[in-house]
């Protein structure tokens, strides 16, 4: 008799063991909508229509926290198929979610949607989401920024602010066409017309936006911004 209880004991205390490792107490479920819509975006004084997520070059932010359940619902307007991946996020048994068309999933069609659904097991720190078919993903892409638990201690020490930087690149032409141009001369796609960060290539290139409202029209203003300044410029905000 006492053997049975004890062995009933033992597969109790390994229910309640799973229970609370795939249950976490404080997870929360953190719920996006990402609406993929053709935006006229003006870059190097040159505009043109490119596809974007909300509307937003980057793309929206993901926040979540260590533990969590993600939900993203992506519906599609624009006339290309999409899919989004999620760079560098562990997929523990929820494969399904990673993104990669024609892999794990098939794409979404125009006027359809898919939702991703995946957990963020043992992970923190700043990763990023992008379109995974074609090259959408040179406009359709955004940061993820997974926050610890509650309570955990940062392990540097903690900086008075914080900024994301998503580095990336700008064709004036359409990304579509270059790729399309490349595979039909067997050769590599056109380098890209300028890089930027967080979607802005900067003051350095010809005509961007904010080079003249910030140094005016002397360049040696700018070097002398650049060699004293100790806070992320405004022009990539």
């Amino acid at each position: 008799m006492a053997a049975a209880l004890s062995k009933i004991s033992c597969w109790a205390s390994y229910i309640l063991f799973l229970y609370f490792v795939y249950h976490p107490a404080e997870a929360a479920v953190k719920r996006y909508q990402f609406d993929i819509q053709v935006k006229n975006v003006s870059r190097l004084c040159h505009a043109k229509p490119i596809v974007t997520v909300n509307g937003r070059f980057p793309g929206p932010t993901v926040y979540v926290r260590e533990g969590d359940r993600v939900l993203v619902n992506v519906t599609n307007h624009a006339k290309y198929n999409m899919s989004i991946h999620w760079h560098g996020l562990k997929q523990f048994r929820n494969g399904w979610a990673d993104g990669p068309a024609y892999i794990t999933q098939c794409p979404i069609k125009r006027g359809h949607s898919f939702t991703y659904d995946f957990n963020v097991t043992g992970q923190r720190g700043t990763l990023w989401w992008h379109a995974h078919i074609l090259w959408l993903r040179a406009t359709v892409y955004g940061a993820i920024v997974i926050m610890p638990k509650p309570g955990t201690p940062f392990p540097f020490p903690q900086p008075d602010r914080e900024e994301n930087i998503i580095l990336g690149e700008w064709w004036n032409s359409d990304v579509e066409d270059i790729e399309t141009q490349g595979d039909k001369l067997g050769l590599p796609p056109n380098a890209s017309d300028a890089h930027t960060i967080n979607g802005k290539p900067g003051p350095l290139f010809p005509c961007s936006e904010k080079r003249e409202q910030i140094f005016g029209s002397d360049p040696c203003v700018y070097d002398q911004y650049r060699s004293t300044s100790k806070t992320f410029p405004d022009f990539f905000q």
